[in-house]
């Protein structure tokens, strides 16, 4: 079986978007999500992930979580870094109630 992974920028947009996002991912039968933020918004990327995984999708899996630095020019031709996560999620498997059998 082959994974279908989706990519989702985390920008400026409110955290709600981005759940909204994941959620659509997951009903459109991709198994695993990387969400990817770079400077202010990796709060906003780390933020969807606990809303989704507190109050929507509890069996969620964070996968892996990467950081790092990305260089950049600036507009007045200085070079900078900005810093950069991505978080792999995945939805685990739901679980199942355990039927209680009585052995005679």
């Amino acid at each position: 079986m082959s994974e279908r992974t989706a990519e989702i920028l985390i920008g400026r947009k409110e955290p709600m978007r981005y759940v909204m996002a994941i959620i659509q991912s997951f009903a459109a039968g991709y198994t695993e999500i990387h969400l990817r933020a770079r400077g202010m918004a990796i709060k906003r990327a780390v933020d969807t992930v606990q809303i989704i995984k507190r109050s929507i999708i509890p069996e969620l899996k964070i996968k892996a979580i990467n950081i790092g630095s990305e260089q950049i020019t600036r507009q007045d031709g200085r070079t900078g870094y900005v810093s950069t996560i991505e978080i792999v999620v995945t939805k685990g498997e739901e679980k199942e109630e355990k039927k209680r059998t009585r052995h005679k």
